[in-house]
């Protein structure tokens, strides 16, 4: 018999992750393989962020945090979301968490009950639909495929609507995809929902500053919907800041003060030392935040460029964050290449470059690069991507 809860029987492992590890083994082999599965900026943290954090250790910031976070830090957070965003928030309604990741986790299992379902546009980030199943709601997926640049429509959401909704999340810009809803897409959606009065919005906004299309556009700023959407963000994408894990929303006060009782109940407040370091990257200069997110888009425009000149893959124009979502579906059904996933694994094996299927998003047929890498890096991998998928052209 397994011991295991069923809660968690009923989870999938991170594919990403999973497509990292086996990256590193190969790495180990003395392999020269280029990692483009995981979600990560290869630039450092800003010298004036761990500055912060270095002056933090000093001046004995050591101690447990406010579950919540710092006052400081919960204010900062509500000067950028009114200078960048034209969003009202007070301090009550910030919770700082231990990434986005928890944040997103938190809200999830602050309102979601069993049996409840979660509207999920696919393709999705892999840990969505996870996270509602911990919270045993049910996961419903609405599929935009790569003919509407990967975005659900307002007809597309209303059907998919029933009396058990209870949440939708939204992810602009993308996670796989790149895409970004424009404001009129936006203001569609919320439309709809106005017409639900117990449908909740979580937001998921980490991609916030890696934009390639202008201003960024919340789904919170519509009027209609305003007290039913949580924002979730954290400094993770836009100040190369992973591995300080410090994410946060800004919602209705019940909801952050039940987002609050709980991570006080297994986590507690986030690290003192990257709270502090956060502070300084929103209250601190933003030039660092356009530079990288000029490298982005230099990237973006190359690795598009380089895929679009390989038959068989079809390649839109992302908007925003550092993936491309590639349709790969000719090249299935050649040898024991049934699924994106196992095309990924021929990459990785036959190319030496880790990339993800589409199958862990919720869009077989698909595959995930991410080019948070240098432009040289970028040229070798997607010529050793052109290589491998000629060779497997050509012998089938």
């Amino acid at each position: 018999m397994n011991p295991l809860s069923s809660r968690l029987q009923s989870l999938s492992p991170s594919e990403t992750f999973a497509m990292a590890q086996k990256s590193n083994e190969l790495k180990a082999q003395g392999i020269d393989v280029i990692n483009m599965s995981v979600g990560e900026p290869d630039f450092s943290t800003p010298a004036h962020i761990k500055e912060a954090a270095k002056k933090a250790i000093d001046n004995n910031f050591s101690f447990y945090s406010p579950v919540p976070g710092f006052p400081e830090l919960r204010k900062a957070i509500c000067t950028k979301l009114k200078n960048e965003n034209n969003l009202d928030f007070d301090p009550a309604q910030i919770v700082v968490s231990s990434g986005a990741k928890q944040s997103l986790c938190n809200v999830i299992l602050s309102i979601v009950d069993k049996g409840e379902e979660v509207i999920i546009p696919a393709p999705y980030w892999v840990s969505y639909p996870e996270m509602v199943k911990i919270a045993e709601g049910k996961p419903v997926f609405v599929y935009a495929g790569i003919g509407q640049n990967f975005k659900i429509t307002a007809k597309q959401l209303e059907e998919a609507i029933t009396p058990k909704t209870r949440a939708l999340i939204l992810c602009s810009p993308s996670n796989p995809t790149g895409s970004v809803y424009t404001r009129e897409e936006l203001k569609s959606l919320a439309l709809v929902l106005a017409k639900y009065p117990d449908i909740y919005v979580i937001s998921d906004e980490i991609y916030e500053h890696i934009n390639y299309v202008g201003k960024h556009e919340s789904i919170a700023q519509f009027q209609e919907i305003r007290e039913r959407v949580i924002v979730v963000n954290g400094v993770s994408k836009g100040y190369a800041m992973t591995g300080w894990r410090i994410g946060w929303i800004a919602a209705p006060k019940w909801i952050a003060s039940a987002c609050g009782l709980l991570q006080g109940q297994y986590t507690s407040g986030a690290s003192s030392i990257s709270q502090k370091a956060a502070e300084a990257a929103y209250t601190g200069s933003q030039d660092c935040v356009e530079e990288m997110r000029v490298a982005f888009e230099r990237r973006k425009n190359l690795i598009t460029k380089l895929l679009r000149e390989i038959p068989g893959l079809k390649v839109n124009d992302p908007e925003g964050a550092f993936y491309i979502f590639v349709e790969c579906g000719s090249y299935l059904g050649k040898g024991r290449i049934e699924t994106a996933t196992d095309l990924a694994m021929y990459l990785l094996e036959q190319g030496h470059v880790a990339c993800v299927g589409g199958d862990a998003f919720g869009a077989p047929g698909h595959i995930r690069f991410s080019y948070a890498t240098s432009d040289e890096n970028i040229e070798k991998a997607i010529s050793r991507v052109k290589g491998a998928l000629e060779k497997l052209r050509t012998s089938h």
